[in-house]
């Protein structure tokens, strides 16, 4: 009989210590022995808590909504494959010693069979050199008992046979032997009485070093497993010379938690994990003044979400203020209390840098990131955005779970824990937003159509997706919005659209900055609905290769939705007196900068494609057409750029897995702002831009040759400034590295009035490689390059007297649009214009909100030509 784990251990080799990928090993803080000599032991502690969808912070249950508190017990509520529970807490370490576990174990199941059993998972490494990798990833040796009743270790089987009708106790003996271990599994009643014994010689010492776990294993047709009890599990103990224990390992009630700041409103999210059975627990948020904490808000836990919301408005603390999520839970005899503690950070001042840090596209395949984190703190950056996909369905092993919804919101929290269990030390001490994708939400692409229901009854792939929608439900759907963005500031308009589905769309001012954070997917039409059905469309790609969609640029489609771009309107011309640049946040950007071999009709072939070498230019390509880019629909992504270029903002986005820099144009090439699209975290598809070149074409001056004018799969104009593509790195594993992974940074520097866009590979120490960014890196963008559309002329120059630095709001009187806003350089400015005629501008001073207006200015061509303006109050 095949065990899923036997035997021989993983070869050391084949771990990846945590120094390889790019930093140190994790602290481990204080380490306990429990030597066999002084009495010390463990015993787990669940008889202490009620019965709960949890069990509790030492512990980590793949999957979550697998194990639950019963009676006492750590119980399996389900019958499927390999369902572990690791202790976070503890571990077998390398020095040569005995141990010896014992657990109570209680057999659900009925009539059970030779393939199913459950017992211990002993020595578990993951694929990294790391407690949080072995406990989601681990792989060792398992001991226990099947389903027929017979003891095993391993791949060894004992030949007797015990009733499961009754409790019973495992007892595994581990016995260091010149240089091997030999390991004897006993099985006792409940009175004491030994059932049966099994021994085996001769074991590996690397095989009973690692991490530790309880295994139940019902092999079955599905993932999910059948939704009934298969075992449950009581005072398991653990013993020792070559047991660790460590102290700083819990992870939960109060998992993380993620803030802003706006305009003197704090909104802070605590992320707890399942405990809202438990009754009586308080929870608060506590900030330290003069040595001492003090309560100022109590809140209460979200029974879906599991996520506790502060609001403290009139924040009026001007240095950095040390925070703590307090909560106290009734447990069966006594009250524990926990903590998460974090720093509410100084604001940047007016005229001081603010440096931004961007994420995107988080697969597990580096999980748990630690080289992400560590390296990210040496550039001290003043915030964090992280721009969706913060985990894909695959997360964490199991595929996704959809029904019933209980179990689908555990399903979720699952790979959202896994998430902040990795990056939580990024946003624990600076602000973060958060703007969930499409894998958020369990589709591989989302054309949201204004919240309306996909039919999912018909399938959970293409069949419904394409239809436009939400797969999964409503009140599920607001459950992530409310985990990912309830800290945001408030939306700009609350009201829900189709099925009662919130909206978070909003303005997000900080250090001098305003971020427009948008909804790409939301209210997005499915081009299935609104193509001809010739296009033949498939997960947003045409598969009539004889179609020709820029030649339906005035499809009525909606991109943004009126909605939002009526909020971009008013975002352009509202400059709060704190507020010096402006940028956009967003999932993905308004072009598709990608190709793939000529002839391609979608993408799934992406993962497949071979890795070039470094230097490599990749023949035999054309731009993609995928809809799934804000570069469809054509006229609304037009729509939306001249919106946004009107305020001179940058655009950030993530989802592309392909890190770029894209001047926009719309009627002509670079008429509009730049873009960033961050490098993924982890890259399920490494999409490439390898377009075949023209004899004319020009790439830019000392850029790479596939730099330049371009005109993507739409006929959308763009001007490629960088842009980082999988290259073999000869870093291992290479599913990591030669995938262009990594994270941006970005500075805006409010005096100069300029941008620096950094983009980082994963793995480079910016301190110790401080010129290691991606080829083409860094960029830096003016604030006028960001509506660089060519002038006809110029309006007189204007000499204003007052406070320097007034917003400037240019109106066509013809029009009566507004053709920019900004908050000027200075006291001096020229006013460009794009077509002839008369103008209004429009002058406020900083803070007094005085005005100033200037009707019927015209172009001169005399350049000496001024107007002095008063605004003196």
């Amino acid at each position: 009989m095949k065990r899923r784990h036997a035997v021989k251990a993983i070869a050391l080799s084949s771990v990846v210590p945590h120094v390889l990928l790019g930093g140190t090993p994790l602290k481990k803080g204080k380490v306990i022995p429990l030597t066999l000599t002084n009495n010390k032991s463990y015993e787990s502690p669940w008889h202490l808590w009620p019965d709960m969808k949890w069990v509790g912070p030492e512990f980590w249950g793949n999957r979550l909504q697998d194990w639950e508190i019963r009676q006492g017990k750590a119980t399996c509520v389900v019958r499927g494959n390999n369902r572990t529970l690791y202790t976070l807490s503890h571990e077998l370490g390398d020095q040569t010693g005995g141990f010896e576990f014992n657990v109570t174990l209680d057999w659900w199941a009925e009539n059970s069979s030779s393939d199913v059993y459950a017992g211990f998972h002993v020595g578990a490494k993951g694929k990294f050199d790391d407690y949080r990798s072995a406990a989601v990833f681990g792989q060792g040796l398992d001991a226990g008992i099947t389903g027929d009743g017979k003891l095993f270790i391993g791949d060894s089987e004992g030949t007797e046979s015990i009733p499961l009708n009754q409790s019973l106790s495992l007892k595994l003996e581990a016995e260091p032997k010149a240089g091997l271990y030999n390991l004897k599994l006993t099985a006792l009643s409940e009175s004491g009485d030994t059932l049966a014994v099994h021994q085996v010689e001769g074991i590996a010492s690397a095989a009973v070093s690692g991490a530790l776990a309880l295994v139940s294993h019902f092999p079955g047709d599905s993932k999910q497993g059948s939704d009934q009890p298969s075992v449950a599990f009581s005072h398991w103990k653990l013993n020792g010379a070559k047991v660790l224990q460590f102290e700083d390992r819990e992870f939960g009630p109060i998992c993380f938690g993620q803030y802003t700041l706006h305009e003197n409103t704090l909104k802070l999210n605590a992320q707890l994990a399942p405990i809202e059975a438990i009754a009586g627990h308080k929870i608060s948020l506590k900030t330290k003044t003069n040595g001492k904490w003090e309560t100022i808000q109590e809140s209460t836990v979200d029974l879906m979400g599991r996520v506790a919301q502060f609001r403290i408005e009139n924040w009026k603390q001007t240095d950095a203020v040390p925070y703590q999520v307090h909560l106290e839970l009734p447990l069966l005899e006594q009250v524990k209390t926990y903590t998460y503690e974090g720093t509410i950070a100084k604001e940047p001042t007016a005229m001081s840098q603010v440096k931004m840090a961007v994420f995107s596209c988080n697969a597990d395949y580096g999980f748990p990131d630690g080289e992400v984190s560590e390296h990210v703190a040496k550039h001290q950056p003043d915030l964090a955005v992280f721009l969706g996909d913060q985990f894909y369905e695959s997360t964490g092993g199991f595929g996704i779970q959809t029904s019933p919804i209980e179990k689908a919101s555990l399903d979720y929290l699952r790979k959202w824990y896994m998430f902040g269990w990795s990056y939580r030390e990024i946003f624990r001490h600076i602000p973060s937003a958060f703007i969930p994708d499409d894998h958020d939400v369990y589709h591989g692409n989302v054309w949201g159509e204004g919240g309306k229901h996909a039919p999912s009854d018909e399938g959970w792939g293409y069949v419904a997706q394409d239809q436009g929608g939400y797969k999964m439900p409503p009140e599920w759907v607001n459950m992530v919005q409310k985990t990912q963005t309830g800290h945001l500031p408030d939306p700009y308009d609350p009201s829900p659209v189709k099925q009662g589905i919130g909206t978070y769309y909003t303005d997000w001012i900080y250090g001098g900055v305003s971020f427009a954070i948008l909804e790409d997917r939301k209210f997005k039409t499915a081009p299935k609905n609104v193509l001809p059905e010739e296009a033949k469309v498939t997960n947003g790609f045409i598969q009539n290769r004889d179609f020709d969609i820029k030649k339906h640029y005035d499809i009525e489609a909606q991109l943004l939705g009126d909605r939002q771009l009526e909020f971009l309107e008013s975002w352009t011309v509202n400059w709060p007196k704190s507020v010096q640049m402006k940028a956009v946040l967003s999932q993905t950007n308004f072009c598709t900068v990608a190709t793939l071999p000529e002839g391609s009709i979608i993408d799934s072939i992406v993962p497949k494609l071979p890795i070039p070498a470094p230097g490599e230019y990749v023949s035999g390509d054309a731009p993609t057409s995928d809809m799934d880019s804000n570069g469809w629909p054509q006229k609304g992504r037009d729509e939306a750029l001249k919106i946004i270029r009107k305020s001179f903002a940058l655009h950030i986005a993530g989802d592309q897995h392909l890190a770029s820099v894209v001047h926009y144009g719309v009627d002509e090439f670079g008429d509009s702002g730049y873009a960033f699209a961050g490098p993924a975290l982890n890259n399920l598809f490494p999409r490439r831009w390898w377009p075949q070149l023209s004899d004319e074409h020009q790439p830019l001056p000392g850029k790479s040759k596939n730099t330049g004018n371009f005109h993507d799969g739409f006929g959308n104009k763009m001007t490629i400034h960088a842009v980082a593509n999988p290259s073999q790195s000869g870093r291992e594993p290479a599913l990591i590295y030669d995938r262009a992974t990594g994270y941006g940074i970005v500075t805006f520097d409010k005096s100069a009035r300029n941008m620096k866009l950094e983009c980082w590979p994963r793995y480079v120490d910016p301190e110790k490689n401080p010129d290691g960014q991606y080829e083409g890196w860094p960029v830096t963008v003016s604030q006028d390059d960001n509506y660089a559309r060519k002038a006809v002329g110029y309006l007189p120059l204007l000499k204003i007297e007052g406070k320097p630095d007034p917003v400037l709001k240019l109106v066509n009187e013809s029009s009566g649009q507004t053709e920019y806003c900004l908050r000027i350089r200075g006291n001096i400015f020229r006013p460009k214009v794009f077509e002839k005629g008369k103008y209004t501008v429009i002058l406020e001073e900083v803070g007094s909100g005085k005005l100033e207006i200037l009707k019927g200015l015209e172009v001169t061509e005399n350049e000496k030509s001024f107007r002095e303006v008063s605004l003196k109050g």
